[in-house]
């Protein structure tokens, strides 16, 4: 399958449904303003949950029903998309063709029970495995390697614990330079970090405390500090990671006077970060400075003012850097918006691909 080079590619946002009868991936076409357009839904051959919560450890009211960020994720380089199936305990990969349209390369067993990110680096991906109540929530990572066409190989012996059998997984995100991986962990208020050996297992893990109470979302700056929302202390938290998978907190949950601070991505430039708090239906802006430390500027709702209160859940920004994007919960929708220079949002498009807002749908991702 011939791939164009990345600056001729199309420029695409996937979403997922979760549908708990056949799971789909969701693509837009997004033009040079960054405004969307429906272009088509794939099959991953799995199950989602639907509304149905992968735990009893989170308000159960269909929105955000897997708690975690990176449910739906790209490969660095962009050419594989990759989906986690929490209904049928698979995950999904996807080769993206030259015109943005995602086209089903594999579908594995996860490793578990309930996967509900995944995280890629060069030809290595993990998995996070919530578990579920016949295995006592017995929660793990796993690791594969995927080869030039998307297919998928479990890694013997890459299947770890986490910090505790129950530990609810919220993201698996591997380090800038792939040497580690960390893990959020939603229940137990811990961030357990993993060594990468060269032959893609893991040892470990390295637990840390959280700074606050319920972390979720998880994003790497370049420079190796490390953002962290906290749902349930309703704030972000900045971190800086040594050799020895130790955190060291920069900020500690900085507030916004939101609820549920539950995703996180940084703009092109890491000056700024936006924060999606779910329950209150915004997202918030921090300035980043130099050593990481965190302040609030600003708040938008993730839909206008006088229409329908979005629910703000996955986020993404464009390759360009000019606009960013999250995922309704509460819609299936796609709010989309400007990135001003001092970090600002501007409110352009809410995207949808069909005309029944529903509940269930996780995962957002930006080619």
């Amino acid at each position: 399958m011939q791939l164009m080079n990345n600056n001729n590619r199309a420029r695409m946002v996937y979403i997922m449904t979760n549908n708990e009868v056949m799971n789909q991936i969701i693509a837009f076409y997004m033009d040079m303003n960054g405004m969307l357009t429906f272009a088509g839904s794939f099959s991953t051959n799995g199950r989602g949950t639907g509304t149905k919560e992968v735990s009893n450890a989170i308000v159960r009211n269909g929105i955000d029903p897997l708690t975690s960020q990176g449910a739906l994720t790209l490969s660095r380089d962009g050419r594989f998309l990759v989906a986690v199936n929490a209904g049928s305990h698979s995950i999904s990969s996807f080769i993206i063709t030259d015109s943005g349209i995602p086209v089903l390369a594999d579908v594995k067993p996860s490793g578990g029970a309930q996967p509900n990110s995944v995280n890629v680096f060069g030809n290595l991906l993990y998995v996070s495995n919530v578990g579920n109540v016949e295995n006592n929530f017995a929660s793990n990572i796993t690791g594969f390697h995927m080869d030039d066409n998307g297919r998928l190989t479990v890694i013997p012996g890459s299947t770890h614990s986490l910090s505790t059998v129950n530990a609810q997984p919220a993201q698996v995100l591997f380090s800038p330079d792939g040497s580690k991986v960390i893990v959020s962990e939603f229940t137990s208020n811990h961030l357990s970090v993993f060594n990468v050996n060269k032959n893609g297992t893991v040892t470990g893990p390295i637990v840390n405390d959280s700074y606050g109470q319920g972390p979720l979302g998880a994003y790497f700056l370049s420079s190796g500090i490390l953002l962290v929302t906290e749902a349930v202390s309703n704030a972000l938290s900045s971190y800086s990671l040594s050799n020895d998978g130790v955190l060291q907190v920069i900020s500690g949950s900085v507030r916004n006077g939101y609820k549920t601070a539950c995703w996180v991505v940084s703009t092109r430039d890491e000056r700024f970060a936006y924060i999606t708090n779910t329950l209150s239906g915004t997202i918030s802006t921090y300035r980043i400075d130099n050593n990481g430390t965190l302040s609030v500027v600003g708040h938008n709702t993730s839909t206008p003012p006088g229409t329908a209160l979005g629910l703000p859940m996955d986020v993404g920004i464009s390759k360009d850097g000019r606009h960013f994007y999250t995922l309704n919960g509460n819609q299936g929708t796609v709010s989309v918006f400007n990135i001003q220079d001092d970090g600002s949002l501007v409110g352009i498009q809410v995207a949808a691909w069909t005309n029944f807002p529903y509940f269930g749908s996780q995962g957002l991702a930006v080619l």
